[in-house]
């Protein structure tokens, strides 16, 4: 075979230009992707005006990547490339050393690849975790001092908040460096002859290697010394202990022991590094040992003994300074050290106008429950198939005829579901938008126990002003949208449907705002087409030089991609703000890391039965925190999907540390408009963390404490099945607190005593409420704005809590016979929020209940209201009636329900009841039986009319069914 045959087989072995044109191809088409996924987000922050926050993070992430990078890959690069260069050069002597010539001779061809490969492998998995840690950088670059000191340490708290975790990520990132560069000195040494087995017994090893092999693990072990010493800061969030933090063994043993160590492990260090000018190998290895002997007595052993014999026995006495630093830190770290705490007797006697003291509050008790009235914003308001509301709605308050009412409103968006068989023209071109909110008077009741509107139709129309409708991004808005259009060109978007009286044609609107990216070229619209991989996008006619599209339309999405390092409430709201629809998303920062104070999971503390009702409200991610601020009011527009953000909380020093990195992001407050501040509410989030604390932190003495006696819980929810196991949400409503003056609009929550032995008692111990009024002066924060108050109730008391109230309403005779008539027909009986007030000196316990008719465009329709002060339970059609059952036949106030259209106010319809009152008699009698009857017709020929649309006959049926049941309730009293 001639040698140019060889020369033309070899060049034949090569991969064909077809393969290597594919493989190029499919590297740029990889490469197009991830340009097209970054440069989109560039363009989505340049327009929505964050774009310092993706080049600062993006910025810090490349640095972080390349110090990983270079450390990681050069840690392992320089061992290899090191035992290579000093290689001896002997001839073997032994089988042994033949059996490895001839294995260093095999792997001779891969070893250039393996040292270029290997490196950049480990380089690029070390880069990618260093970046990660882009927020921990940033931090660590921009403190903030706490102005408070550590009680073990004396070191200012920004230490333990911005230092330590920085430093933990680089000594531990260090300290796997050294390792893997001492594995692959080992490694790349014995394949290359610097460590090389003896001829009968022992290691040989060349000066290169005993040089490098020295400096590598004292560089090692140096690395381990320093996370020692770190380690002991961190400490101060242990949860070893009996409470978080270093409690008597860990400062007294292990905290010393740990420095001890640590030192001694920097002699070590020293020690091994000596091994380069003189070998001292046996030594070494001797005192490694000793080195973890002396950390397994005195880190492990004895605290350990320490902690049995010592501490055990006087446990209570030891452990009182180190409890008190775990209270006094964990108040302070979850905003719950400034708690005005009122010892309270509920009082349980009922007499006549006893409410004349509380009139304001008992004229705003909020009857209509968010969560369930959705479906009856859905019938009533939806107007066409294309819109839809929330499945939970929200609470705020609004100031109409001179008077602040709590309200519950809910945005009408696009129904995603009603999209999902159209056109993709329809789907991104023509439905792009919801229109308007709706709201209802949270203590009224309308006709037939439909909610009261405040603000209703199509164009809006109501109370609460003039405002722009268009709904462009909410909590229920498609994936993207495309909209915009030249000028003069005609509108494809629908912007409502018309009255019958205009022929019932839809009208049509451009959006004329700032909202997206441009996709007015081509270039931006193949962009676009790849990144959500929709070639319509490319291909469609129906775009234009003037098209936007609109996409991360979520307000938490938009709120967490513009700001990252926020943590965001599971519930914004919607409000109609100085002219506008604006969601209010409340933004916190935490920590995991301030010293000696109790870590919660945020998901935990947050989840309760309004987080598993649907996706409308959403608990916190599942990550540990143990300090936490409302430090951001956010706010997004509706219609362009403007995102501002306002430093709420000045003081919070990692707020300010992140202010220092984005200099420009916050707004002040000073800059709120008094419409805006008006509709500040405290954030739900924030109470429910603080609430779980509460339940163990309201106790502030170490030796209370110590004993458990008087820990609490959060109760069940009582109106969703009990074996769920759901926890009770706190709700939005207007009260007084005693010690206040005024009624203010609050977050409330109860408190039952905590489990013990598989039982659970449910006698109210707490009452707890978080003032959610902002006031509604520019720039001015209300004085009383997010003041906790706790009613603390005696330990002995056996005042009923939310499931036993909600049992007492269950089974007193009387209001069930009533509730069977309402179930007639197949209707189900549903009950509202039970609401807890403290009212004449007692609490009052206020349920609203429901009616909901039989089939598919049901809704839910408030028929009763049950009260229930003391052993006294009212029962009737109207909050007001039910107050002057319960209080002697007159409350000495008028409830926000009273004289409501379509109520018939009779002393006589369901008088009030004792708990213990019988009905049998009442069972017998003709007029009950013939009312019965009566109720029963009427609700069959309401589902009937429901079914087939026609409304009048609805309304006509749900007025004989209220008389019937007005005529049923006299008869059984």
């Amino acid at each position: 075979m001639t040698a140019q045959t060889q020369h033309t087989r070899t060049k034949r072995r090569g991969p064909s230009p077809l393969i290597l044109t594919i493989i190029a191809v499919v590297i740029l088409l990889i490469l197009f992707v991830v340009f097209a996924q970054v440069y989109t987000d560039v363009l989505w922050f340049d327009q929505a005006g964050f774009l310092q926050v993706f080049t600062t993070q993006w910025l810090t992430r490349a640095v972080l990547f390349a110090i990983g990078l270079v450390l990681m890959g050069a840690a392992v690069w320089f061992p290899l490339w090191f035992s290579h260069r000093q290689r001896p050069v002997y001839a073997p002597t032994t089988p042994r050393q033949e059996n490895l010539d001839r294995y260093r001779a095999a792997v001779e061809p891969l070893r250039r690849v393996f040292t270029i490969a290997l490196p950049i492998v480990v380089g690029l998995l070390g880069g990618t975790a260093l970046a990660a840690s882009w927020k921990e950088a940033q931090l660590f670059l921009h403190p903030t001092s706490f102005g408070q000191a550590d009680p073990q340490f004396g070191h200012d708290i920004s230490f333990y908040v911005f230092g330590l975790p920085m430093l933990q990520i680089a000594l531990g990132f260090l300290g796997m460096a050294a390792l893997l560069s001492f594995i692959a000195a080992l490694v790349g040494h014995y394949l290359m002859g610097g460590i090389r087995p003896g001829e009968e017994r022992g290691i040989h090893l060349t000066k290169p290697a005993r040089v490098h092999l020295a400096i590598t693990a004292a560089v090692l072990v140096l690395a381990q010394a320093a996370r020692l010493f770190v380690q002991r800061y961190a400490d101060l969030t242990s949860e070893r202990g009996l409470v978080t933090g270093a409690t008597y063994t860990a400062a007294h043993v292990t905290l010393p022991a740990m420095l001890i160590v640590a030192i001694a492990a920097a002699v070590v260090a020293v020690l091994m590094a000596a091994n380069a000018f003189r070998p001292i190998w046996r030594l070494s290895v001797v005192a490694v040992v000793m080195l973890f002997v002396l950390g397994a007595v005195s880190i492990i052993a004895l605290p350990a003994a320490v902690q049995q014999f010592q501490v055990m026995p006087s446990e209570q006495n030891l452990e009182r300074d180190y409890i008190q630093r775990n209270i006094d830190a964990t108040r302070k770290a979850y905003g719950i050290d400034d708690v005005d705490v009122v010892p309270y007797t509920p009082k349980t006697d009922a007499p006549s106008g006893a409410l004349r003291s509380d009139a304001q509050t008992a004229a705003s008790i909020r009857l209509l429950d968010p969560n369930l009235v959705s479906d009856t914003f859905r019938q009533l308001q939806q107007q066409r198939s294309f819109y839809s509301f929330p499945s939970q709605l929200d609470v705020d308050r609004y100031t109409i005829d001179g008077q602040s009412q709590d309200t519950v409103i809910a945005v009408r968006e696009l129904n995603p579901q009603s999209q999902s068989d159209a056109s993709w023209l329809n789907q991104a071109v023509v439905y792009t938008h919801g229109f308007g909110v709706v709201s209802a008077y949270g203590n009224r009741q309308g006709t037939d126990g439909q909610p009261a509107f405040s603000e209703a139709n199509i164009p809006p129309t109501g109370e609460l002003g003039e405002y722009e409708p268009r709904v462009y991004f909410g909590e229920q808005s498609p994936r993207y949208s495309i909209v915009g259009a030249e000028d003069g060109a005609k509108p494809q978007e629908i912007d409502y449907p018309a009255d019958k009286e205009d022929g019932g044609a839809q009208v049509y609107n451009t959006f004329s705002g700032e909202g997206g990216p441009s996709v007015g070229n081509l270039f931006h619209r193949l962009l676009y087409a790849v990144k959500f991989q929709d070639e319509q996008i490319l291909l469609s006619d129906a775009l234009n030089s003037k098209s936007q599209i609109l996409y991360e339309r979520s307000p938490r999405e938009r709120v967490e991609k513009a700001a990252p390092f926020l943590q965001v409430d599971g519930d914004p709201y919607p409000a109609v703000v100085d002219g506008r629809i604006k969601w209010i998303v409340d933004g916190y920062t935490t920590s995991s890391q301030y010293p000696y104070s109790k870590p919660q999971v945020l998901q935990d503390a947050t989840e309760d039965s309004n987080t598993q009702r649907g996706s409308a409200n959403a608990a916190l991610p599942k990550k540990q925190a143990n300090y936490i601020r409302n430090s951001v009011k956010a706010t997004v527009d509706a219609y362009d999907g403007k995102v501002e953000l306002y430093d709420w909380d000045e003081d919070d020093p990692i707020l300010q540390s992140w202010s220092k990195v984005f200099p420009d992001m916050f707004k002040s407050v000073d800059s709120m408009s008094g419409d805006l501040m008006s509709h500040v509410r405290y954030p739900e989030d924030l109470f429910k963390v603080q609430r779980s604390l509460l339940t163990q932190y309201h106790v502030e003495d170490a030796g209370s404490f110590y004993t458990k006696q008087d820990f609490w819980t959060s109760p069940l929810d009582p109106t969703v099945a009990r074996d769920d196991n759901l926890t009770q949400p706190p709700y939005y409503l207007t009260l007084k607190m005693p010690g206040q003056q005024q009624p203010s609009f609050s977050l409330t929550s109860s408190f039952i005593p905590r489990q013990i032995e598989g039982q659970t008692r449910n006698n109210l111990t707490g009452f707890l409420s978080a003032s959610a009024d902002a006031g509604s002066k520019k720039g001015v924060r209300g004085e009383g704005y997010g003041k906790l108050r706790l009613l603390q109730l005696p330990r002995n008391t056996t005042f009923p809590g939310p499931g036993q109230a909600q049992n007492n309403f269950n089974t007193q005779p009387k209001v069930q016979s009533n509730l069977n008539v309402l179930r007639l027909g197949s209707s189900k009986v549903e009950n509202g929020n039970l609401l807890t007030l403290p009212v004449a000196g007692g609490l009052l316990y206020v349920q609203p209940v429901y009616v909901r008719s039989s089939g598919e465009t049901s809704y839910p329709v408030l028929q009763r209201v049950l009260v229930a002060f003391g052993e006294k339970i009212g029962y009737a059609s109207t909050l007001d009636e039910a107050l002057d059952q319960v209080f002697g036949g007159n409350s000495g106030a008028n409830a926000g329900d009273s004289n409501q259209a379509g109520k018939k106010k009779d002393s006589d319809a369901a008088g009030g009841t004792e708990a213990s009152e019988s009905s049998s008699g009442a069972q017998g009698s003709a007029d009950y039986k013939k009312s019965l009857a009566d109720a029963k017709k009427a609700m069959e020929d309401s589902d009937a009319a429901m079914k087939d649309g026609d409304w009048t006959k609805y309304g006509e049926a749900q007025k004989r069914l209220r008389e019937a049941l007005e005529k049923a309730e006299s008869a059984e009293g």
